[in-house]
């Protein structure tokens, strides 16, 4: 069973993704959060699998919520899916800066929610299809500072490489283990030791990382 946990200061809404979320046998909705400083005590209490974080919260806002709640517990606790109807480049980029597993705008479908709260229960990444490329463009761009690692790809196995390419790509875990002829138990293994190796937090950073050190080089612009 998933566990999630709804944090959102408009009632409504919540309602709303509790209903969508809860005809899913495999989605429990086990607490709400109307403020980012509830959300990160909820999440202390009650352990959930995935966190669906509004942005603008009175207080505490999500984005301060998500780094508080991550600071804490690292990659050991709940996926952050961050969810707002504001397509803004800032509110992206803090959001994965600040630990952010996922970025959804809340104009898309209750199945893409759905999609979304699965994925992210994995141990898999997802952001908007429309936002990865100026993910890539913003972080990307020659010459910028690449971000800190403990050790440089001299240190993964061409094993570990070859996931590593897979990830920039977007591939899930169920999709690397088809490609590599691996169980996902084993890739899930071989993915915590690249994040490891290369002192990431997560698949996302593990994307960007790949763009800036040439692992992977962007594809022509599209329009």
């Amino acid at each position: 069973m998933i566990r999630v946990l709804l944090a959102d200061d408009q009632h409504l809404v919540r309602s709303g993704f509790r209903v969508i979320l809860e005809t899913e046998d495999d989605i429990e909705v086990v607490g709400e959060a109307a403020d980012g400083l509830t959300a990160v005590t909820r999440a202390a209490e009650l352990h959930p699998d995935v966190i669906l974080m509004d942005v603008e919260m009175p207080g505490v806002d999500g984005l301060e919520a998500t780094r508080r709640i991550t600071a804490v517990t690292g990659g050991d606790g709940p996926a952050v899916l961050i969810l707002t109807t504001f397509d803004r480049d800032d509110y992206l980029f803090e959001a994965l800066r600040a630990g952010a597993s996922g970025f959804l705008l809340k104009t898309g479908t209750p199945e893409a929610l759905i999609d979304a709260v699965h994925v992210l229960s994995r141990g898999d990444a997802l952001l908007d299809p429309q936002l990865t490329r100026r993910v890539i463009s913003t972080f990307a761009r020659p010459g910028e500072t690449a971000p800190p690692k403990k050790a440089d790809l001299g240190e993964l196995t061409p094993r570990e490489n070859e996931v590593l390419v897979l990830l920039a790509g977007g591939c899930t875990n169920a999709e690397i283990a088809e490609r590599l002829f691996l169980g996902e138990a084993t890739v899930k293994t071989h993915v915590s030791r690249v994040l490891a190796k290369l002192g990431l937090r997560d698949r996302v950073q593990a994307v960007v990382f790949a763009y800036e050190h040439g692992v992977v080089a962007p594809g022509p612009s599209g329009g």
